[in-house]
């Protein structure tokens, strides 16, 4: 039924995970995801929560671990939940995620962990990238974010 030591495969409860649309102040950062589920395909850096671990120093964790770089983690973007079925119907994985906006701070670009391609992006040119519905919504929710917070220091100027 599962894969041996795959504890996400076939779960028996759903599994939390959190995701980081990160900012550079110009540009997104993508990774093409290195394993299953939707390995090849691109995304938000992210992974699961560890025991005793808050969302927060998970996203922290995740992006160090799968990009190489350390960011500031900002406002909660949205929550979705995954639910992968296999042709009998049964739940194969069945994920919570919770992303959060992060903003860039340090550190040399670099493809880790379970990441197979990293890059930053710029805003206008996420098009040509084949995005998951899900995480295109995540994506333009924290685009919005980004253009409110920059015409809130514009006033504040």
């Amino acid at each position: 039924m599962a894969a041996e030591g795959d504890d996400r495969l076939y779960p028996r409860r759903p599994m939390v995970g959190v995701g980081a649309i990160v900012w550079d102040g110009a540009r997104m950062l993508l990774e093409r995801r290195g394993r299953p589920p939707a390995q090849g395909d691109w995304a938000i850096p992210g992974g699961l929560i560890e025991v005793g671990e808050t969302a927060e120093d998970a996203v922290r964790r995740e992006v160090r671990e799968e990009c190489g770089i350390e960011v500031s983690v900002g406002p909660l973007v949205g929550v979705f939940e995954p639910i992968l079925r296999d042709a009998d119907g049964r739940v194969r994985y069945h994920f919570v995620l919770v992303d959060y906006l992060a903003y860039y701070r340090s550190g040399e670009l670099s493809a880790g962990d379970d990441a197979a391609e990293v890059r930053w992006v710029a805003a206008d040119d996420l098009a040509g990238f084949e995005l998951r519905p899900a995480t295109r919504e995540m994506i333009g929710r924290a685009l919005a974010l980004v253009a409110a917070e920059t015409v809130s220091q514009k006033e504040d100027q």
